[in-house]
């Protein structure tokens, strides 16, 4: 299994105790091997990997999306997704061929 490429994104927390709420963020990373896509709790087969997009929001970050077979999977990302989405195609399109 070859790394072909990594997003970081982040995941917000919401923390409540009896006098406060606080959003925690959390740093995490988005794998792309020949196989499979990898977060930190799931795993997506290629195969069912129907598209990835992005969507910047402000000037910020914005939303990167899975698009699967078992419905659309959104995470924030903070810094540009275009490589990831660009090495996922690249190897989607030399796979279809």
């Amino acid at each position: 299994m070859n790394l072909l490429a990594e997003q970081s994104y982040i995941k917000i927390v919401r923390e409540l105790s009896s006098i406060e709420q606080k959003d925690v963020e959390h740093q995490r990373k988005l794998y792309l091997y020949d196989e499979k896509i990898v977060t930190q709790h799931r795993e997506f087969p290629l195969k069912d990997v129907l598209d990835i997009s992005y969507r910047f929001i402000g000037g910020d970050g914005g939303l990167l999306y899975l698009h699967t077979t078992k419905g659309v999977f959104s995470y924030i990302v903070k810094t540009s997704p275009e490589k990831f989405v660009e090495a996922y195609r690249n190897f989607r399109d030399k796979r279809n061929d």
